[in-house]
């Protein structure tokens, strides 16, 4: 089985030792992704526009690896104030209110950035 890595160009990736995503077979998986748009954070105190960042990212990542928007079965959404979860729930129904993969929304008490409000991963599986 062939193994792929789908790299953003964050400079996290190699400090950290990991892909943005990676693709082995048919499944890809998407690692944590924040909203970091040219190494600067992306809408900052506003959950919604960092979702919708996010997604775009990781929307990007899968299609990198040959697959799309709608191969997504999973999404886990991390947030640092779940009060907050209706403006992520929102961008995500956005994306995904035909798609529909199984999702969760987990509450952290922090991110690697503070400004950070969500960081979020996803698993796609390609049909071949």
């Amino acid at each position: 089985m062939s193994r792929q890595l789908i790299t953003s160009g964050s400079p996290f990736e190699p400090e950290i030792g990991f892909s943005r995503a990676v693709r082995s077979g048919n499944r890809i998986e998407v690692s944590g992704t924040a909203p970091v748009v040219n190494g600067q954070t992306a809408g900052v105190g506003d959950c919604y526009a960092q979702t919708k960042t996010v997604l775009g990212i990781i929307i990007k990542a899968v299609e990198d690896a040959g697959g799309t928007a709608s191969d997504i079965i999973r999404t886990r959404i991390f947030l640092t104030d779940m009060s907050l979860w209706k403006d992520a729930a929102r961008a995500h129904g956005e994306i995904f209110g035909e798609i529909r993969p199984a999702s969760s929304f987990i509450g952290t008490s922090a991110l690697i950035n503070p400004e950070w409000l969500v960081e979020i991963e996803a698993s796609a599986q390609i049909e071949e």
